[in-house]
């Protein structure tokens, strides 16, 4: 067994323990009331506000956890747990979310970066390990198509990376402006900063993740070579 399978294991692993400490850190945060008494939806209103920002709309979407702003129809989407809840975790997300739209706001340039991205990603990412797997069966006869497969494996690598940058930048926006308007008590900062901290290490994990895998592929190919 590689070097580099064995590192993905291992990541493989952390990742699920921060998966699970972030649950369970949402979960408690979820629970704790924050004095002001707004909404998800209410902070992330007033976020854009204070921003300057007025063409873009907080709306409801299923799920949990599935909180995210898409700069296409500009709408800061908010999961349904978070839209309505006057959670401290649940003001943290909202913030969160509204700090990518103040990135989109003021051209941040990580953010162009993955937002063009985006297309590329969505096509290699349906075929990717269909390419990589003709590419292991040829890799002796067409050891091209395998580099080919190898090089969607390094777009989806530069877009977790890319989207360290972004993830890590909004949340500071976030919590700099849940302090500097006094939306959060001192004592309810700390909890929002832990919830989007642990939330940031998923990015991490999963950019860490995506640079090992690139990495045992590409010693797949050297192998053979």
């Amino acid at each position: 067994m590689t070097t580099n399978f064995m590192l993905i294991i291992i990541i493989g692993i952390v990742g699920m323990v921060v998966q699970g400490r972030l649950q369970s850190v949402f979960r408690k945060y979820s629970r704790v009331m924050f004095s002001g008494g707004l909404t998800g939806r209410e902070v992330a209103e007033k976020m854009l506000r204070d921003h300057g920002i007025n063409d873009v709309r907080v709306v409801s979407t299923r799920g949990h956890l599935t909180d995210h702003y898409n700069p296409a129809t500009r709408t800061v989407n908010l999961s349904e747990s978070v839209y309505s809840s006057n959670s401290v975790a649940a003001a943290a997300v909202a913030a969160h979310e509204c700090g990518h739209a103040v990135q989109h706001a003021y051209g941040y340039a990580p953010l162009r970066m993955r937002s063009a991205l985006v297309p590329v990603i969505q096509f290699t990412s349906s075929i990717s390990t269909w390419v990589v797997i003709v590419g292991l069966v040829l890799i002796n006869t067409s050891p091209a198509v395998f580099w080919v497969g190898i090089g969607m494996i390094a777009a989806s690598a530069l877009f977790s990376v890319v989207t360290l940058p972004v993830e890590y930048n909004a949340s500071d926006r976030a919590l700099q402006w849940l302090e500097n308007s006094g939306t959060l008590s001192p004592q309810e900062m700390e909890g929002a900063t832990i919830s989007l901290r642990w939330a940031a290490r998923t990015y991490l994990v999963a950019a860490l993740s995506a640079i090992a895998t690139l990495l045992y592929y590409i010693g797949l190919a050297r192998n053979n070579d």
